[in-house]
């Protein structure tokens, strides 16, 4: 039972039991000031007997703009993103963005550097990010220019970055976000998905030629809507080793203005699950992988306020585990390390500090490191219903028939906190219990993951798991504030 009262906490019970599907019911009470009292209940249901595949060892990953690449390289040998990125296990680093077709431009002893562009990237650079992947252990996913259509100078650049890279290059990806040139005004319109794919295969050819057998990816869409035309396309006629699109909840310039409240609400949430149903459905049908190579939360670089707050990494904790549960290959965060005021899951401070590589961790990255926990586990069907409090919940089989259950509490600031009840019945009486919290979802400081915050040098340890044990009646109570993240592991 989840009961509120005004002055105390609120109570929820999850039953898990033995039978194919395991329900657990969170029963939410209202008591007012006068003696009728309103009942609202939530539901959430658990399939153990459909477990999907396992969520991939290189699921985790990070976002840049091309024109970041020559200073995120560099951290190779210096500063402390090595260690960082080893902490979540091993991953996937993306360079693409806008600057990709609009800024940075490939340049050797053959291709002179073109007047549109105002950055260079070089073979030099290229090995330097072959340091920072062998020592970090993530791989490379590589965007060559489209918008520009120079195929020959883009092949070129994809025979470098082979060479250079070698194993750690994961492919190449052609252009950002095509779908959307027409609007940006690198095409003129119409710009349709046949057009496209005509000038695809140039480039396809191009590098096949130059590079042959490195693995191309695409068509990394601007969103979801987009993706049953382009990325269907793609399926039937490209055949890229893995389907690619972003996606931003909100938007810099919608209507009404971004905020806290819309990023953690139910609507936002709903929207989700049906554009990762897009995605998946076409990856699916194509018999292709997809990755979200870019995401983050409010688009144009983020909003100060929302993006640098622990409210996005509620969001991000949930959206990682939902795109877990709805078959994505991986997911990439957007970040910018020069920017602290927007959305990045690392920067740094000052420009001191980020010539040196001294990054700082901002709150997606306890997310990253809370969803670390879900790497190698199977998603299992879950269904949350019938309920009007701002609760979500996604469960995973894990190694040894263990149970894991996320729990986002995404209430906003001054909510009471969660009392839970874990009904397990004989079948689980022994979890532990990893927490995500902050003082509030506004706050930028302060974000604890189990109990600790995450050293800038990158030498986080391992957080300790509060242990709970049931009851004689085979229950397990723990408390969850208010606008936080609970991870429960259940035991056999």
């Amino acid at each position: 039972m989840l009961s509120v009262r005004q002055g105390l906490p609120w109570r929820v019970s999850l039953s898990v039991g033995l039978a194919t599907t395991l329900v657990l019911a969170f029963c939410l009470f209202a008591f007012k000031a006068h003696p009728h009292t309103t009942h609202i209940s939530l539901s959430v249901s658990i399939d153990v007997k459909h477990p999907g595949s396992a969520v991939p060892t290189k699921f985790l990953g990070l976002s840049f703009e091309m024109s970041s690449l020559r200073r995120i390289a560099r951290y190779g040998d210096h500063g402390n993103l090595v260690g960082l990125l080893r902490s979540l296990g091993p991953g996937v680093l993306r360079f693409g963005g806008v600057s990709v077709d609009t800024e940075v431009a490939w340049t050797d002893h053959a291709t002179r550097l073109p007047d549109w562009s105002s950055k260079s990237l070089d073979l030099n650079e290229l090995y330097e990010l072959h340091t920072l992947a062998a020592r970090s252990g993530w791989r490379i996913l590589l965007t060559v220019g489209l918008a520009h259509y120079e195929p020959r100078a883009a092949a070129r650049e994809a025979a470098a970055a082979k060479r250079a890279l070698g194993g750690w290059l994961m492919g190449i990806e052609i252009g950002n976000e095509p779908d959307a040139y027409a609007r940006h005004g690198l095409r003129s319109p119409p710009w349709t998905v046949s057009e496209y794919e005509a000038q695809i295969v140039v480039y396809r050819r191009a590098i096949e030629r130059a590079a042959p057998g490195l693995p191309i990816v695409g068509p990394d869409v601007s969103g979801s809507l987009i993706f049953d035309s382009w990325g269907r396309g793609a399926a039937l006629h490209d055949r890229p080793a893995m389907l690619t699109g972003h996606h931003y909840p909100l938007g810099c310039r919608s209507v009404p203005p971004p905020t806290i409240a819309r990023l953690l609400s139910p609507t936002i949430r709903r929207a989700e699950d049906v554009s990762l149903h897009r995605y998946v459905a076409v990856s699916r049908r194509g018999g292709i992988g997809f990755r979200l190579d870019e995401t983050n939360s409010v688009s144009c670089g983020g909003t100060a306020g929302i993006s640098d707050r622990f409210a996005s990494a509620l969001w991000a904790v949930d959206y990682i585990a939902h795109a877990m549960a709805a078959g994505v290959s991986g997911i990439n965060l957007q970040g910018n390390p020069a920017n602290c005021a927007g959305y990045t899951p690392l920067c740094a401070p000052s420009a001191r500090s980020l010539s040196r590589g001294a990054l700082v961790v901002h709150p997606e990255w306890y997310a990253l490191l809370m969803t670390k926990a879900l790497i190698g586990d199977r998603p299992l069907p879950t269904t949350v219903s019938n309920g009007n409090a701002n609760i979500d919940a996604v469960a995973f089989l894990a190694r040894g028939k263990r149970l894991h259950v996320l729990i986002v509490d995404d209430a906003l600031s001054g909510a009471k906190p969660v009392f839970i009840q874990l009904r397990t019945g004989r079948r689980y009486r022994h979890a532990t219990v990893l927490t995500l919290s902050a003082p509030s979802p506004s706050t930028t400081s302060d974000v604890r993951l189990g109990g600790q915050v995450d050293e800038r040098d990158g030498g986080w340890h391992a957080p300790k798991q509060v242990e709970l044990r049931a009851n004689r009646n085979g229950t397990v109570t723990l408390d969850v504030a208010g606008a936080s993240a609970v991870l429960v592991t259940l035991v056999p």
